[in-house]
């Protein structure tokens, strides 16, 4: 079952490279981006060097170099790259990144072969690298179109590409009583570390908003001056507003023929004002909520309520900020050696969201997921659900 699993993942990693050219693969748009040629490399270092050098007998490296280039942020492992200059890495080429794919691909199969379902550790282990490359695949998504935004061209990345169905409609609300619940992970499958344990919380009374914050919700924000009002934002987010000179979502642009537009993975299209909105930071989130005479949920009530039939777009297409920082459950303890850096050490001055988006793969969230990012952050497939 691994063995399946594994070839299914790591298959799906290359078919997202496959609409780009070698050009595409190796440019950097921002810092908190990567090339995909990083992304494919990044994600084959992970089970070479987390689980080859532990399992495989007369373990050597693809390249000793690779340990270092393609380390993200484990500083028990070594050396890394500067982050921000990862586009300069025009060597190893694309095809070198594919061989080593393939190669790792080869060792991999014949461990799982071998030892096959029988191994707890080596499945957990191989698990947690394949939930891990099924983040990045979600993370090529969000690099790449933030990179073909930056094309004066405005390229599509894929005509047929998934998007955001559209929910007309009046915002509707469900009721929830509160009370004490449980939230956190809870059965046998997988889970990453930061989802445990699973505990209590005590809820007030609340309601959740049926469908995400729409587009034409956003646009009747913007007309009534909510980039220009400070008293809708938080004081962090109104600074970024005056230095950032900003007064509209990321990748929306105005025509003065064709109205708002709107970029995405199938190019730029027109504004759809039923769609959900999204690539907003939380201070827009927030700003927006107040505006709508509402606020973001706490990471308590989104998981709590979303056990109800009645909630739309629970698993995307957009991740859905909540008021929640991202901190360690009560009893938290991160794994032993490098990786125990996973999760534990970015629990701070980070917002926690929720539900899933159009980029993540089939199969991957859950309702306990604890997606995370700055307040700042914009290029990520982010919305809103409101709260009262």
């Amino acid at each position: 079952m691994i063995e399946a699993h594994y070839r299914q993942v790591r298959a799906r990693s290359l078919a997202l490279a496959a609409p780009l050219s070698d050009e595409d693969c190796a440019a950097q748009s921002m810092a908190d981006a990567s090339p995909v040629k990083w992304h494919l490399a990044h994600t084959t270092w992970f089970f070479e060097t987390f689980v080859l050098e532990r399992h495989e007998a007369g373990f050597r490296p693809f390249h000793p170099a690779f340990r270092m280039l393609f380390n993200s942020y484990y500083n028990g492992v070594g050396e890394r790259h500067p982050r921000a200059a990862r586009g300069l890495l025009t060597r190893p080429s694309m095809a070198e990144v594919r061989a080593y794919r393939a190669d790792v691909d080869q060792r991999m199969l014949t461990l799982l072969n071998v030892q096959g379902d029988s191994d707890a550790a080596l499945v957990q282990l191989a698990s947690l690298g394949l939930q891990h490359e099924q983040q990045h695949q979600e993370l090529m998504l969000t690099d790449v179109l933030h990179l073909l935004s930056a094309n004066p061209l405005l390229p599509a990345y894929d005509s047929a590409a998934p998007q955001a169905a559209a929910r007309p409609g009046a915002m509707e609300w469900c009721s929830f009583d509160g009370g004490l619940v449980e939230i956190g992970h809870e059965g046998d499958g997988f889970c990453f570390d930061n989802e445990l344990p699973r505990h209590r919380q005590y809820l007030a009374p609340y309601q959740l908003a049926t469908r995400l914050v729409s587009n034409g919700d956003f646009l009747a924000f913007m007309d009534d001056g909510g980039y220009r009002n400070p008293a809708l934002w938080l004081a962090e987010g109104w600074d970024v507003v005056c230095r950032e000179r900003l007064s509209h979502p990321l990748y929306w642009r105005y025509d003065d023929n064709d109205g708002w537009r709107k970029f995405s993975l199938r190019g730029e299209q027109s504004l759809d004002l039923a769609q959900p909105a999204c690539h907003l930071s939380l201070y827009e989130a927030a700003a927006c909520a107040a505006w709508m005479g509402a606020r973001l949920p706490t990471e308590g009530e989104w998981e709590a309520g979303a056990a109800s039939p009645g909630l739309d777009d629970l698993s995307g297409p957009c991740w859905q900020w909540t008021s929640s920082s991202y901190a360690p459950y009560p009893g938290y303890a991160s794994a032993p050696g490098a990786l125990g850096e996973y999760n534990g050490k970015f629990m701070l001055n980070q917002y926690v969201l929720r539900g899933a988006s159009l980029a993540t793969p089939e199969g991957h969230a859950r309702r306990s997921y604890r997606n995370f990012f700055p307040a700042a952050t914009r290029w990520q497939f982010t919305g809103v659900r409101l709260a009262r």
